[in-house]
């Protein structure tokens, strides 16, 4: 028998509830915003304490246990999240809808049916805004789903949670291997910053090929076919996304002379929020020329002095960290980091055979990570063939 297709509205309480903190000025409270929410993960894994005083005046909305939180702004974004007991009677954003769960239906199953292809397309579809698209509660709870009876529902929902389950198993593997690449760094060449082993400190311009290079500016409108663009939304981790994802752009022959990249290449982000500036990526071989956007700088070295592979590690060091939080120009909301920002930064100079050493162990634990990176894609591919199976 085919199930019946109602509204949300139909399935969850009408009103979840609200509260002011700011009424208890002295009293701390768990406070959930957007930024809370892993879209990635589909969890909440930012929840801060504060004090009642410190309230936004966003913090209303009341939260129990297994609640089904919905972003309502950026919906294409999917910041979803199921309320875990540890935060029953904390306080969540505005910017989310609380779907409660009526007895009609089980909590998790209108988790997974938010999460699903057909609700994330149909939402994003209502956004109102070009800088902040949202959509309301209201637009929300219009959606609708098949509702099978609760023993169905069941057996939907365990099929489901093993899939997560998996996923998360593989998500907590490749944290922990990116532990590893560090741990290495420090075991082969010691702290960066107090320099324990006493390595030369050298400018990281003389370590150079070239120059540092800027990017190549074009507006967004001009993104359709041709050739390949790193962006920074296309490297995470220190991994660049599957070649074949990424956007492309109509360019000249000079253009991609000039801007092209090669294998070893190091792409460090020039501007973006003081935490994530000077973000980097090292470009790994390539089957077609591929291009770097303006806000990015190249850096090429020079392989006698030193590796890429162990520059890029430096890259990601305290002692860098702290060099480009010194150095960075500040505006509102963003930081920038110019050419000299970078040729000043001072890095260690191990020998060459330490260098050698440390990439030949780095590159075995790259060919493990890329395996396990294939083995999550795989699973994630089934949790979207079985949503879209269950929801349409």
């Amino acid at each position: 028998m085919t199930a019946p297709w109602v509204a949300l509205r139909e399935v969850v309480e009408a009103k979840t509830g609200t509260m002011n903190p700011s009424a208890w000025p002295n009293d701390p409270f768990t406070y959930v915003d957007v930024a809370a929410v892993d879209n990635k993960k589909k969890t909440i894994t930012g929840a801060r304490t504060i004090a009642g005083a410190e309230a936004p005046s966003r913090a209303r909305k009341l939260m129990r246990t297994g609640d089904v939180l919905v972003s309502t702004v950026r919906p294409n974004l999917n910041a979803v999240a199921l309320v875990p007991e540890s935060l029953d009677n904390e306080v969540a954003s505005t910017a989310f809808c609380v779907l409660r769960a009526t007895p009609r239906v089980l909590p998790e199953y209108l988790y997974f049916f938010v999460r699903s292809n057909r609700f994330v397309r149909s939402v994003s579809k209502l956004a109102k805004g070009a800088l902040y698209p949202a959509v309301s509660d209201s637009s929300i709870l219009d959606q609708r789903l098949p509702l099978p009876d609760l023993k169905q529902q069941r057996r939907l929902v365990d099929v489901l949670l093993c899939a997560q389950g998996i996923i998360r198993q593989r998500h907590e593997i490749r944290e922990k291997m990116t532990q590893v690449v560090p741990a290495l760094f420090f075991d082969i060449f010691g702290d960066s910053t107090a320099n324990t082993k006493g390595w030369p400190i050298v400018q990281l311009e003389s370590l150079l090929k070239l120059n540092p290079q800027n990017g190549l500016y074009k507006h967004k409108s001009a993104y359709g076919a041709g050739t390949p663009i790193v962006r920074i939304d296309t490297f995470r981790d220190g991994e660049m996304d599957d070649p074949a994802s990424l956007k492309r752009l109509k360019l000249d022959d000079d253009e991609v002379r000039r801007y092209g990249l090669d294998e070893g290449d190091i792409l460090v982000n020039r501007v973006n929020s003081p935490d994530h500036l000077g973000k980097s990526v090292l470009i790994p071989a390539l089957a077609e020329p591929t291009v770097f956007e303006s806000n990015m700088m190249r850096l090429v070295m020079d392989r006698e002095r030193a590796l890429p592979r162990y520059i890029f590690a430096a890259l990601q060091t305290n002692r860098t960290r702290r060099h480009f939080q010194l150095n960075a120009k500040r505006a509102i909301n963003q930081a920038s980091l110019n050419q000299q920002d970078l040729k000043s930064l001072t890095v260690m100079l191990p020998p060459m055979e330490k260098q050698e050493r440390f990439a030949r162990y780095v590159e075995a634990t790259m060919v493990n990570f890329a395996n396990e990176a294939r083995a999550l894609k795989g699973i994630e591919t089934t949790m979207e063939s079985l949503l879209t199976r269950t929801f349409g």
